[in-house]
């Protein structure tokens, strides 16, 4: 308990699934947190009961990753309310399953605008200032998919390949200066996204998992508190990858 006690935290995407789970544990480990989703309010009211509960103060911020203002406006918000920001976890991201043959310019767009195009927009409003007060937890969550790419998901997959990227080489920017850029490469696991996915690749996936089962997003968010938490402190540019044996380095 309480290692991430008094930090403020930014999770995208936190309203729910994975998202909400990480911003669920950060509070029961001390944070405040901000929740920055496009769903509404009322989608994040059980996330926001939970830290409340914990005791810490929660906010939801109606938020476009993929758009400047709209991140800009956030991270304000998120300053004006609860101050320096300590914790940034860029969770929010989209999908879609469709053949590459058939995927058209327009959904390339929507997908990597969100996961990628996000991941850049959020991190590049907090990180001035994390670099002047020298502390900062950067988490990005990308997917096992872009360690080893994913059928009818290649733009899904790219976007999260681009992130694990992305985390390599700003964490050779900045971590000697005491921000701290880390990711989080989850496997298969069962959430609301994860419902619109057919139920053709849904067995063959399960099939190919040594666990023979998906996970859940309980299962996820400890890696989260871990690297946001100072126990990860000499963990750079690292992809940690809670994905049932989907993926082994």
């Amino acid at each position: 308990m309480n290692k991430l006690r008094d930090r403020v935290a930014i999770v995208t995407g936190g309203a729910r699934g994975i998202g909400g789970a990480i911003a669920t544990a950060f509070a029961a480990e001390g944070a405040d947190v901000v929740i920055a989703d496009v769903l509404g309010e009322d989608t994040a009211a059980p996330v926001l009961e939970a830290i409340e509960t914990s005791g810490r103060r929660g906010l939801h911020v109606h938020t476009d990753v993929s758009d400047e203002a709209d991140v800009r406006a956030m991270v304000q918000r998120a300053q004006e309310e609860f101050g320096d920001i300590d914790i940034l976890v860029n969770n929010a991201g989209t999908f879609g399953q469709v053949f590459f043959h058939e995927l058209t310019p327009q959904e390339w767009d929507r997908v990597v605008n969100v996961n990628l195009r996000g991941c850049f927009l959020c991190t590049r409003m907090v990180i001035p200032r994390m670099l002047e007060r020298g502390y900062g937890k950067i988490i990005n969550v990308a997917s096992q998919l872009g360690q080893i790419g994913g059928t009818e998901m290649v733009h899904y997959s790219a976007s999260k390949a681009g992130i694990i990227g992305f985390t390599k080489a700003l964490a050779r920017e900045v971590s000697s200066r005491g921000v701290h850029v880390n990711a989080i490469a989850p496997g298969p696991i069962l959430t609301e996204m994860m419902a619109e996915e057919t139920e053709e690749w849904a067995n063959k996936k399960l099939s190919e998992l040594p666990m023979s089962r998906f996970g859940e997003v309980h299962e996820v968010a400890p890696t989260a508190v871990f690297l946001a938490s100072d126990d990860s402190s000499y963990y750079v540019g690292q992809t940690l990858g809670p994905n049932g044996g989907d993926v082994m380095l």
